[in-house]
């Protein structure tokens, strides 16, 4: 259920006691994915609320012991529906109903969830120091068409690639940007797909290619972990040898 993304319908509207409805208008969900395999998600559904529900939304958005069941009873069961299947790992679950901005059939509020999730990618080591990562389309949930998943109308699906990432193949070709078509996707860090996008067979892959540095610092981190704190008294002594050689050298 990643992403709160997935309704089983964009629009629905609910009846709240004896009040009007709310209405989910549209539905943003960002993942920004880490390069440890875990990413970070929010979601965004735009909400339209009736005039007759004005009073009822400000007074429930100020109930601080709401608790998110009684959000989805009013909002609907789209409010949860997209949220990331739970064998993911889902945690730092946060929901801030925001403040309704007044039109004149109501207003629109902005529902914003967002949580962290666990085994998004799945990472391999190709060479010394470049590893390739490949989305796994397990943890999505979207709306279940004729020929399998979709995504729903009104709704916008983004990936924000780790710092030094590099495409190597997608699938959907994404709606945005658009020059990304024609150069390969060089330099791009966010791909973004729009509503009616079939994505039964959705794929993104990239790499990230590890400096020497950091190269470096997982050896003797290995090392580390391995011997304890002996690693100390190991490279102390190696410096210590090298500068004894460095003397004797010197003084022939």
């Amino acid at each position: 259920m990643f992403a709160a993304f997935m309704l089983l319908a964009i629009s629905f509207s609910f009846v709240h006691l004896a009040y009007g409805s709310y209405t989910v208008t549209n539905l943003n969900t960002t993942v920004v994915l880490n390069a440890n395999t875990s990413a970070a998600v929010k979601e965004i559904l735009t909400v339209h609320v009736s005039n007759q529900s004005v009073q009822q939304y400000t007074a429930d958005r100020v109930a601080l012991n709401l608790t998110l069941d009684e959000w989805e009873a009013l909002v609907g069961p789209m409010l949860v529906q997209h949220i990331i299947n739970p064998t993911s790992g889902v945690y730092n679950f946060r929901f801030l109903p925001g403040p309704l901005i007044k039109t004149a059939d109501g207003g629109t509020a902005y529902l914003i969830m967002s949580y962290d999730v666990l085994n998004v990618t799945k990472i391999s080591q190709t060479s010394p120091r470049l590893f390739t990562y490949r989305f796994d389309p397990n943890v999505l949930n979207f709306e279940h068409g004729a020929s399998g998943e979709v995504l729903p109308a009104n709704t916008t699906f983004s990936i924000v690639l780790p710092p030094g990432a590099v495409l190597s193949s997608i699938y959907p070709i994404p709606d945005a940007p658009e020059s990304g078509i024609t150069n390969n996707y060089a330099n791009v860090s966010e791909v973004s797909w729009f509503y009616g996008e079939p994505l039964s067979k959705f794929e993104l892959t990239f790499t990230i290619t590890e400096s020497l540095q950091q190269e470096v610092s997982k050896a003797f981190l290995g090392v580390y972990r391995y011997l304890g704190v002996f690693s100390y008294i190991i490279i102390a002594l190696a410096i210590l040898l090298f500068i004894i050689y460095a003397y004797v050298k010197a003084g022939k």
